[in-house]
């Protein structure tokens, strides 16, 4: 797909796409005609970074963790540094501390739903 496809499935600027490239977050083979032809499995990672990113990890962190986002997981981090390994410990705990807070949320509004919302029409018997 062209970087106009990519950009508009994920939500992300072709600007931002090509900084991803920059820093070896994605890789695009070119055809022959020298233009990228940036792959179906791209429209997840994308998604994935973004989220990372969203997260609060910068880029080197994610580069190191893209791997272990696809199946098989392949994980070789020859410079995981007590640093690192600090880092993705804490935004890992403050992510757990997120969910639960947005599951909480989401539970509330079912609730409200539930409360205002007529019942559904009774099925045939």
């Amino acid at each position: 797909m062209r970087i106009g496809e990519l950009s508009a499935r994920t939500d992300t600027s072709r600007r931002l796409l090509r900084y991803y490239e920059e820093q070896g977050l994605i890789r695009v083979p070119r055809c022959a005609n020298g233009y990228r032809d940036y792959p179906e499995a791209l429209v997840d990672t994308v998604l994935h970074i973004r989220g990372l990113l969203d997260a609060g990890l910068p880029t080197r962190i994610i580069k190191q963790l893209l791997p272990c986002l696809n199946e098989p997981c392949v994980i070789h981090i020859p410079d995981a540094t007590p640093e690192i390994v600090t880092t993705l410990e804490t935004e890992r705990d403050r992510m757990t501390a997120r969910i639960a807070i947005l599951t909480r949320n989401r539970d509330a509004i079912t609730a409200y739903l539930t409360a205002v919302l007529p019942p559904p029409p009774p099925g045939p018997s």
